[in-house]
């Protein structure tokens, strides 16, 4: 049975390549039965729009990328999904729609590994208190939700 995991972290004021590549350099740790859900598939209009700039936090011009776009996709996706990887390394303001995402997983009971490092700037008590799970490298955060959705004995 496959099991869904939502990729959660910084996006606006990015550049496209901070925001994807962590992305999808851990998808592919995932076994095929664990499917990696990215809020930015089905966007690389976002190439042409951004270029070598950063990402805006909407685009009212793209369906997608509206506010209400957004935010539609990101909580169904959280909703449907078995747990969500937050990355939050080297933020150096706080990701506005990534404390969104970890409210809602919160909320519903997902499972949420968060990846950051003690200074950084999501150090929070609500945070620490919403999420499972807190460690400072990536790798760790991706074996540990494939333990955790991982079926059988």
């Amino acid at each position: 049975m496959e099991k869904l995991v939502y990729l959660a972290g910084g996006i606006t004021g990015l550049t496209l390549e901070e925001a994807s590549a962590w992305r999808e350099r851990i998808a592919n740790k995932f076994p095929k039965d664990i499917i990696v859900i990215s809020p930015l598939r089905g966007k690389s209009y976002l190439k042409t729009i951004v270029g070598e700039g950063t990402v805006k936090d909407h685009y009212d011009n793209k369906l997608l990328s509206t506010s209400r776009g957004i935010t539609t996709r990101d909580r169904n996706d959280v909703t449907r999904c078995d747990a969500i990887l937050v990355n939050l390394l080297g933020a150096t303001k706080p990701s506005i729609g990534t404390i969104m995402e970890i409210a809602w997983a919160d909320m519903l009971r997902k499972p949420i590994v968060v990846v950051m490092e003690p200074e950084n700037v999501h150090q929070h008590a609500m945070i620490k208190e919403s999420v499972g799970f807190i460690t400072d490298n990536l790798d760790e955060a991706v074996d540990l939700v494939i333990q955790l959705l991982k079926t059988g004995c």
